[in-house]
């Protein structure tokens, strides 16, 4: 674990790692923050040298930045849990399945373009661009990684955001956001176990 929000230094060679996976954040990938540019980097570095990179919201917005693409505010918050449809290609089946959609965890603001030469794995209703994949690259906007410990501390401490973006129809309650945790994270959980799994295949174990 590399706390680079928290002044830890961004490491410059991927190749010390059997992948990387990039979390997600308040912050936005436009801020002008010390770590974004080497972070970057990094990300760009891994694809070099065939490391795979992971990333979840703030991490896929910054991985779509380093390939090209654009991060920029979506057309509506999303907080709270909805439905993630799986596009109809190839690439989206051999990382999902065949699933067609799944409820997901989302506490966003901006998302991501898809960036040149990666391919839309997923999309919802407010969001266009849940999901995108650059060979054993992935990148999400929903957030997979969610545990019950993580979604009650998230709702306690984004109290005043939920208030403040109620209005928005993709933002939920607390008490809605809470409602059958445990179900929901289970059905959550299958979905990334399946992610995760095509993901560490890529994995470098000599690294």
């Amino acid at each position: 674990m590399v706390a680079i929000d928290e002044g830890a230094s961004v490491p410059r060679d991927p190749r010390r790692f059997s992948g990387l996976a990039f979390m997600g954040g308040p912050m936005s990938a436009n801020d002008e923050l010390p770590w974004i540019i080497p972070a970057l980097e990094l990300i760009r570095e891994a694809v070099r040298k065939d490391v795979p990179v992971l990333g979840h919201c703030l991490g896929g917005q910054l991985m779509s930045k380093a390939f090209g693409g654009v991060v920029g505010a979506n057309p509506v918050k999303e907080i709270g849990w909805g439905e993630v449809r799986i596009a109809d290609n190839a690439l989206a089946r051999a990382w999902f399945g065949e699933a067609q959609a799944f409820e997901s965890f989302h506490w966003h603001g901006e998302t991501f373009s898809i960036p040149p030469g990666a391919t839309r794995l997923a999309e919802s209703a407010h969001c266009p661009n849940q999901a995108f994949a650059l060979g054993k690259h992935l990148g999400l906007q929903c957030h997979v990684e969610m545990t019950e410990d993580m979604v009650r501390s998230w709702v306690r401490g984004g109290a005043g955001e939920i208030r403040e973006s109620a209005a928005s129809p993709g933002v939920q309650a607390p008490a809605e956001i809470e409602r059958d945790l445990k179900p929901r994270l289970d059905a959550l959980h299958d979905v990334a176990t399946r992610l995760y799994d095509r993901w560490t295949k890529g994995l470098s174990l000599g690294n």
